[in-house]
C-alpha cells in the first residue's frame, strides 16, 4: 500500500532556503519516494516561493485561518524529471513580507511568528485530515511529518482539535533543539484549541506557549537528524530544557541521520567547479584549488588550504575561529570563510585577515555556486560546533575530499572518523576529530591536520576515503518509510 503522507516545513530548497532545514525538506519526497511513500510537502506562500507558483492553481480556501484569508495552491518541487507534489498556503497577511521567512529586513523577528506557523500547522491539520476536496472526494493523508517548531504545531492540531475528527499519525523532527518557538500565555486563546490543550501534557511551557515543546509531546514519533544527537539532547547540555520531555518520551524518540543530494553534490558532474574530478583523478583538485585561491586573493602556494562555509555564531563556534588564525597561519595554513550572522565575530575575521593578507580572505554572506567551488578546490573544512544536530557540510566535504575537522558531537561523530592511529591503520580515516571548542583544541586539530597534509599518500588515502562514504538519502529514506509504517499498522 502506497502512503500518503504530507511533509510541513518552513522552508524547502529549491524555493525557499535559509539553512539545512531547507535541504533535508527538499531531498526527503525522493528519498521515500522508492519505498512506496507519496509525500507532498506543505510550504508557506513566500514571495519567492509563490513566484515559482506562477501557474498554480488553488484547490482550498479559508475564510479566516487564525484571523486571516487563505488559500490552498497545489503545484510541483524539485528538479525537472524528479519532481514531487507541493501545497503552498498562500496567506498574503502571514507572508507576503520583505526580509527572511523568519525576520524582517532589519533581522528582528516579526512578532506575530507565533500566528504565521500556527496558521501553518492548523492548515497542515485540516489538510490531512481531508478539508481539501477533489471531484467531490477529500483528499487527506495517513500521516504528517513536521520539521522543526514552525511546524510542529500541526501536531498539536492533529492531537488536539483534528479536522473532522480524524485520528492521524504525526511525526515531528527536530532539526535544532535550541530553536523552540516559545510565546508568551496570552496567544493561547487565539490558536483555537480546546482548554484541555493548555497542560504540561499539551501545549503550555513555562507559563507560555512552546510550539516545539507541543509538537515533542503530542507527535507519535520524535525524530533528531542523527543517532547521536537523539541521545544528546536527553541531557541538559544539549536538551535546552526539554530533556525531561525527550525522557518521558523514551523509544518514541530515535535519530536517523540526514543524507545529501548526490545529483547535487557530486565533484564528477559538478559544474560549478573549474576542473571536475573522482577519487581517481584527485590530481585534478588542484585546478579548483588554483581558482579557489584567486576568488579569495590568497596566496598560490602548496600548503593547506582550509575553508569555513558557516553561519558564524556561538554554536558553530565560529568565536573561537578568530583566535587560532594566527596559529593556522603560523603552521603553513590559509583560510577561505565564506559566512554571516555575527557582527563581533565578522569584525574580528576581517581583523585576522588585515595581520595576514594573501594568507585569510573573508567573504560575508552565502553563494551557493561559490559554497560548491569551496568543497572542491579546499583541503579541508572547519566544523568546531559546540552542537551539531546532524551538519551538512562535512557531508559535502567528504564527497569532495575537502577532509573534515569537526568537534566530537551530534551528526560530526556520527559521519566522521578520526584520523587516529588505529584508524590510520585499518585505512578508514576520513577526517579530524577534536573534543571541546576550544583554543587548544582546535589549534591542536589544525596542527593535526597540516602533519597529515604533509604525508602525501597518508592524505590521499584519507580523501578516497571519504570520498567512498555514502551519505545519500538511500539508507534515510527507507528508516523514515519504516519509521512512517510503524505508525500506521
Amino acid at each position: 500500500m502506497t502512503l500518503k503522507v504530507l511533509s510541513v516545513a518552513s522552508e524547502a530548497v529549491p524555493l525557499i532556503k535559509t539553512g539545512g532545514l531547507a535541504d533535508v525538506a527538499g531531498a526527503l519526497p525522493g528519498a521515500v519516494a522508492d519505498h512506496d511513500v507519496a509525500m507532498t510537502t506543505l510550504l508557506p506562500g513566500y514571495p519567492s516561493v509563490l513566484k515559482a507558483m506562477a501557474r498554480a492553481r488553488a484547490v482550498h480556501q479559508w475564510d479566516s485561518l487564525l484571523g486571516s484569508p487563505a488559500r490552498l495552491l497545489s503545484g510541483k518541487i524539485g528538479a525537472k524529471g524528479a519532481e514531487h507534489p507541493l501545497l503552498v498556503l498562500d496567506a498574503p497577511e502571514l507572508f507576503t513580507r520583505d526580509g527572511t521567512p523568519y525576520s524582517d529586513v532589519s533581522g528582528k523577528d516579526w512578532n506575530d511568528n507565533w500566528r504565521r506557523f500556527a496558521a501553518l500547522g492548523r492548515a497542515a491539520a485540516d489538510i490531512a485530515g481531508g478539508a481539501m476536496v477533489r471531484r467531490g472526494k477529500p483528499q487527506g493523508f495517513d500521516l504528517v511529518h513536521a520539521h522543526d517548531w514552525q511546524a510542529a504545531m500541526a501536531c498539536a492540531y492533529l492531537r488536539f482539535a483534528p479536522y473532522g475528527g480524524a485520528r492521524i499519525p504525526s511525526v515531528v523532527t527536530i532539526h535544532n533543539m535550541a530553536f523552540q518557538g516559545w510565546f508568551g500565555r496570552e496567544i493561547f486563546a487565539q490558536l483555537g484549541l480546546p482548554p484541555r490543550a493548555w497542560t504540561m501534557d499539551g501545549v503550555e511551557y513555562h507559563g507560555g506557549v512552546g510550539m516545539l515543546k507541543a509538537g515533542l509531546a503530542s507527535a507519535d514519533a520524535v525524530t533528531t537528524v542523527s543517532p547521536t544527537y537523539a541521545r544528546e539532547i536527553r541531557s541538559g547540555t544539549f536538551g535546552m530544557g526539554l530533556e525531561g520531555l525527550i525522557i518521558a518520551r523514551g523509544n518514541a524518540v530515535s535519530g536517523i541521520l540526514n543524507g545529501i543530494d548526490t545529483d547535487v553534490w557530486n565533484p564528477a558532474t559538478d559544474k560549478a567547479l573549474a576542473s571536475s574530478f573522482t577519487a581517481r583523478t584527485l590530481e585534478r583538485r588542484m585546478a579548483n584549488k588554483r581558482a579557489l585561491e584567486a576568488d579569495f586573493d590568497l596566496d598560490e602556494d602548496d600548503g593547506p588550504l582550509f575553508i569555513v562555509v558557516s553561519r558564524l555564531t556561538w554554536q558553530k563556534g565560529m568565536d573561537v575561529l578568530p583566535e587560532v588564525l594566527d596559529h593556522l597561519v603560523g603552521i603553513g595554513g590559509r583560510l577561505a570563510l565564506l559566512g554571516s550572522a555575527d557582527p563581533h565575530i565578522e569584525h574580528q575575521l576581517f581583523e585576522g585577515a588585515a595581520r595576514h593578507p594573501g594568507r585569510i580572505g573573508i567573504r560575508i554572506g552565502y553563494d551557493e555556486d561559490l559554497s560548491h567551488r569551496m568543497q572542491g578546490g579546499g583541503d579541508a573544512i572547519l566544523v568546531p560546533s559546540r552542537f551539531e544536530p546532524c551538519g551538512l557540510t562535512q557531508l559535502y566535504g567528504l564527497a569532495y575530499g575537502c577532509i573534515p575537522v569537526v568537534s566530537r558531537t551530534g551528526g560530526l561523530a556520527d559521519t566522521v572518523i578520526d584520523a587516529n592511529p588505529a584508524a590510520l591503520a585499518a585505512g578508514c580515516a576520513t577526517g579530524i576529530q577534536h573534543d571541546g571548542v576550544t583554543y587548544d583544541a582546535l589549534a591542536a586539530a589544525l596542527t593535526r591536520t597540516v602533519d597529515l597534509y604533509r604525508q602525501p599518500e597518508v592524505w590521499q588515502k584519507i580523501q578516497k576515503n571519504a570520498m567512498k562514504c555514502d551519505f545519500s538519502w538511500k539508507a534515510s529514506g527507507k528508516a523514515y518509510a519504516d519509521l512512517y509504517r510503524s505508525l500506521i499498522a
